[in-house]
């Protein structure tokens, strides 16, 4: 018995030690490297904002310290989607808890507390305008051909942005424009694709590419481009553009407005996003409702008639 199992064996009760053990079984039950992440970040953030309640121990839970977190989130103005994240991984882990141990006692608190609720209409995606813009900044140096190759992959394939930095050269085709995502969401492998323009801009990028790893994207410095590395290039070049600075994700939303409007096959369309099913695509038809209208607008029956 190695000397961290002994200590999450002498205290079971203690918070740190048991996300420790969690994330341990998040691994061995072979989730993705980024549904890990996901869980150790979250649950670190909960574990501060806890400790600083003096809650240590997991019989210190109770369903109104929950919903204190959960207000204390709202307070720091997290998003209802990012209130609904912490809310996942609390759920998980308590119910790890619950099935690992098997205590007659334990009472799960997370039972009593309901979920964020999340609006039914998804976010707005980027603006088309404010993509041309943020284009508009990326001229003239290394890193300008690298965030214009960034911009472009993520609008092209919709891939959402902790794919993006996890990307490897072997897993992208510039030629063909072929790209392999090996594990996203729910550890699942799916194959995207870049347009020509997009390609061009790749093969642009990669005449400059800094370093000799294995990752696609790189600093300066020639190391592995990382999510905040990627926020900070979206925040400097919006600074740059005289615009807002984007979310990653609304790219992501913007792939998939633009493909629906396209006339894309929802099928396909879940398929090229990691969806399982199109239930999470039916989200952002509520966002054609204005071209429904103008489709209307420019076809309606009567108005040809009379």
């Amino acid at each position: 018995m190695s000397i961290k199992e002994h200590t999450i064996l002498e205290n079971a009760d203690t918070l740190a030690d048991l996300v420790d053990a969690f994330l341990h079984d998040r691994k061995a039950a072979g989730l993705s490297a980024l549904s890990v992440k996901f869980y150790r970040q979250s649950l670190a953030a909960f574990l501060k904002w806890a400790n600083q309640q003096n809650i240590t121990r997991i019989d210190d839970l109770t369903p109104a310290a929950l919903r204190s977190f959960l207000i204390y989130l709202q307070d720091t103005h997290h998003n209802e989607g990012g209130r609904h994240v912490f809310y996942r991984s609390l759920r998980a882990f308590l119910n790890w808890y619950g099935l690992e141990f098997d205590r007659p006692d334990f009472h799960n608190p997370i039972e009593k507390v309901k979920p964020p609720k999340l609006s039914a209409n998804p976010l707005d995606p980027v603006a088309l305008d404010d993509v041309r813009a943020l284009l508009d900044t990326c001229k003239d140096s290394s890193t300008g051909a690298r965030d214009k190759a960034i911009f472009c992959t993520l609008l092209d394939t919709g891939a959402r942005a902790a794919e993006l930095v996890a990307l490897n050269l072997a897993d992208v085709n510039p030629l063909t424009g072929e790209v392999i995502i090996k594990r996203g969401k729910g550890n699942k492998s799916r194959v995207v694709f870049l347009g020509k323009a997009a390609r061009r801009a790749l093969r642009a990028y990669l005449k400059t590419r800094k370093g000799s790893g294995a990752a696609l994207f790189t600093t300066i410095d020639g190391e592995r481009l990382t999510y905040s590395g990627l926020r900070q290039i979206a925040r400097r070049r919006a600074a740059l553009a005289g615009i807002d600075t984007p979310q990653l994700h609304g790219f992501r939303r913007l792939f998939a407005v633009s493909m629906l409007r396209a006339g894309v096959n929802i099928y396909v369309l879940a398929k090229l996003m990691g969806h399982v099913s199109i239930q999470t695509l039916q989200r952002y038809l509520k966002l054609l409702d204005d071209d429904s209208r103008a489709a209307h607008e420019q076809g309606s029956p009567v108005d040809r008639l009379l």
